[in-house]
């Protein structure tokens, strides 16, 4: 079979497949309630991770799996931590935004070596620091 009749078969195809399901009474399915469900371990490995979420287990009310991803409630709970401590100053959401990395930033830099600017930015440095806090959680696994 030659490609221009690859081509014209995939085309055709496609063609075919739009108006059967332009035609079809099918409704989508809606969800009621999306969740933020991304995982954002900011550099750090799952194993890495996962000792950040002993620490946070033992001290910040979390309850979900130690699995070494860092999802929505690893981060409420990381951002009550910071809320208490730190001077974070926004909503518990679970996001990893610009104010969680800067209430973040200001506790690698107190303990963690983080030499950068306090400015929501998760750079190199940042990620470095975090490397060493997640080490020093390790003895709560």
């Amino acid at each position: 079979m030659s490609a221009g009749a690859v081509v014209g078969l995939a085309a055709g195809s496609l063609a075919t497949a739009g108006t059967s399901f332009a035609a079809s009474d099918t409704k989508p399915a809606v969800r009621a309630e999306v969740g933020v469900l991304a995982v954002n371990n900011l550099g750090l490995s799952t194993t890495e991770a996962r000792y950040v979420q002993c620490w946070i287990q033992d001290y910040w009310g979390y309850t979900g799996a130690l699995d070494g991803q860092l999802g929505t409630n690893s981060w409420k709970a990381l951002q009550r931590w910071l809320k208490t401590h730190w001077g974070y100053n926004d909503s518990i959401d679970g996001i990893v935004g610009p104010n969680t990395i800067k209430a973040l930033q200001r506790d690698l830099k107190a303990h963690h070596g983080y030499t950068g600017a306090i400015d929501g930015i998760a750079g190199s440095g940042t990620k470095t620091a975090f490397k060493d806090f997640a080490a020093d959680s390790k003895q709560y696994c």
